[in-house]
């Protein structure tokens, strides 16, 4: 499971009158770019939808977030219930992560002792790991294409955003995730997923330490509090799973200058990771960098190296 690559990140919001605003922070503020919307419309009113969501490319990160709507304002909606559970402030649904092989993948993870669900009908497309199996961070394991995936064309060129946007965004250059202790998370991401651990540090400023894994095209970096009562204990506890992610900008000044002139408050060292506010940010946290720690790989997403083999997959079958 080492080389599996992040297929997107998501979040969810209670009400769906709030996603265009939250579509329109990544679209105005990362010069997001919208490649698919799912809506709920007198023409897909048969689909039975029950979420609307818009899938947004942050470099060559694909962000969702995703609000309940049609079937799933249903107060007995299983997925609406689980949105509306997951849109606290500071927490995220999870990560969905691209493999070749669902089957054989399935088969691992429960080896390991993880549990797997499957949604009805979609037993050939993806599964989850619920979340309290990987510390908060629910784990959608996905062998199907994203809609309008712009990964999957090799003249697809994410530096053309990172050249004419002003942030300079090179690339996801982590997930951060809080934990009760690293013991554990080297149990559920070293031995149980497999993924290698790249060493530890302090992160001082969020008086925590930090264990990376690496996750097949970008790093979670596993965040403990140093304080019971620290803010990363505290999340720890209280909310569970993804902290914050973390982009590798090409010139954090100008990025930073960019955010003010934009009349964002900015918390943390522009000198090491800085990020607006997250009560300005929809309640997330979303760190800027342009340091790279000692050990960490490449950016850049791998998804186009699984494509070919997805697909001949999906036609063989």
């Amino acid at each position: 499971m080492g080389g599996m690559p992040v297929a997107h990140i998501s979040w969810a919001l209670a009400d769906n009158a709030q996603r265009p605003s939250c579509d329109a922070f990544f679209q105005e503020v990362f010069g997001a770019r919208t490649v698919y919307e799912m809506l709920v419309t007198p023409e897909t009113a048969h689909m039975g939808l029950d979420r609307e969501e818009s899938l947004m490319m942050v470099g060559d990160t694909m962000i969702i977030p995703i609000a309940p709507a049609g079937s799933g304002e249903d107060e007995r909606s299983p997925l609406g219930n689980m949105l509306c559970r997951s849109a606290q402030p500071m927490r995220w649904i999870g990560v969905a992560l691209k493999v070749a092989d669902l089957k054989a993948e399935d088969e691992r993870l429960r080896a390991a002792g993880f549990e797997t669900h499957y949604d009805p009908g979609m037993e050939e497309h993806y599964f989850i790991v619920p979340r309290h199996q990987a510390l908060g961070m629910r784990l959608e394991i996905l062998a199907q294409d994203l809609p309008n995936d712009p990964r999957r064309d090799p003249e697809w060129r994410p530096v053309e955003a990172r050249d004419s946007h002003p942030l300079g965004i090179e690339g996801l250059q982590a997930i951060g995730l809080s934990a009760p202790s690293l013991e554990g998370a080297r149990r559920v991401f070293g031995q149980g997923l497999g993924w290698p651990e790249l060493g530890t540090r302090e992160l001082l400023e969020l008086d925590a330490e930090c264990a990376a894994f690496f996750m097949g095209d970008t790093v979670l970096e596993v965040l403990v509090g140093r304080d019971e009562e620290s803010t990363i204990a505290t999340h720890a506890r209280d909310i569970k799973g993804i902290y914050d992610l973390v982009f590798k900008v090409k010139d954090a000044a100008s990025a930073a200058d960019y955010l003010r002139r934009k009349d964002f408050d900015l918390i943390g060292d522009v000198r090491d990771r800085f990020a607006i506010a997250p009560q300005q940010a929809h309640g997330r946290l979303i760190w800027l960098t342009e340091t790279t720690p000692a050990g960490y790989p490449p950016l850049g997403s791998r998804m186009a190296e699984l494509a070919p083999s997805v697909r001949s997959m999906v036609e063989a079958g």
